[in-house]
């Protein structure tokens, strides 16, 4: 099978970074390219261009998938990782790290001028990435965001521990007011519950579009880790088990 194209690293001022297994050569540094479809990938989605993008969202980064074709023959057409932290910030980073040794209401307050930085990569990445999709011809109809779900992070005793907690819905959190800000359609789910979602509400279908989900490694250019997977999960619920 032909494997899909990847676009090649970007500038992290935008919030765009693509993982890619081989080094592309004669691009100008910070310059990114539009993602790249194939007219065999194009022809394959069946008379609709419709696709969604899925978000694994992680401390300072997120997978994304973007995922086409039909119910029974979903496709992959791009696969990427977004920076949602600034270098030249370090605290964007791992913004509760810097703060963790300060009671939790105050470094909720410390925190906000790290998190309103982040806000603003990650809907910058999220528009950037749907102009150029929509550059090639492809229509968002949602986005699935998988993550973190909130939960009482006060009651959290261990500091360290609390600060990886609340990155990982901070970073999450990110990533819905980045789809909310492009109007997109969103569906957000638990990292730790998305398969248990994905079975209640596929019932005897939730096995096969499973296994059609691990199969797209055979299509894609690696990695397609347990992050892809879940990413490509979500997109495949927002694209055809919308919220009405």
């Amino acid at each position: 099978m032909n494997r899909v194209r990847e676009s090649v690293p970007g500038a992290v001022a935008t919030g765009l970074s693509v993982v890619q297994s081989r080094p592309s050569r004669g691009l100008r540094p910070g310059r990114l390219p539009l993602p790249v479809l194939t007219s065999r990938s194009i022809a394959r989605m069946k008379k609709s261009n419709l696709v969604a993008i899925g978000l694994r969202a992680k401390t300072g980064r997120a997978i994304a998938v973007v995922l086409g074709g039909s119910h029974d023959a979903p496709r992959v057409l791009s696969k990427m990782e977004i920076k949602l932290a600034d270098p030249k910030i370090p605290a964007t980073s791992q913004p509760y790290h810097e703060v963790m040794d300060l009671p939790w209401e105050e470094s909720q307050q410390a925190v906000r001028k790290s998190a309103a930085v982040i806000e603003v990569i990650a809907r910058k990445a999220l528009t950037r990435l749907i102009k150029e999709l929509h550059a090639q011809g492809m229509k968002v109809s949602g986005v699935g965001i998988v993550g973190a779900k909130d939960r009482d992070l006060a009651r959290i005793g261990n500091y360290h521990i609390r600060a990886h907690a609340a990155e990982g819905v901070l970073f999450r959190r990110v990533l819905d007011l980045a789809a909310d800000a492009n109007g997109l359609k969103t569906r957000t789910f638990s990292d730790r519950e998305l398969d248990q979602t994905a079975a209640t509400e596929l019932g005897t279908e939730a096995e096969g579009v499973k296994r059609k989900l691990n199969e797209l490694r055979h299509t894609v250019a690696p990695p397609w880790r347990a992050d892809e997977k879940q990413a490509a999960t979500a997109a495949w619920l927002a694209l055809h088990r919308p919220l009405k």
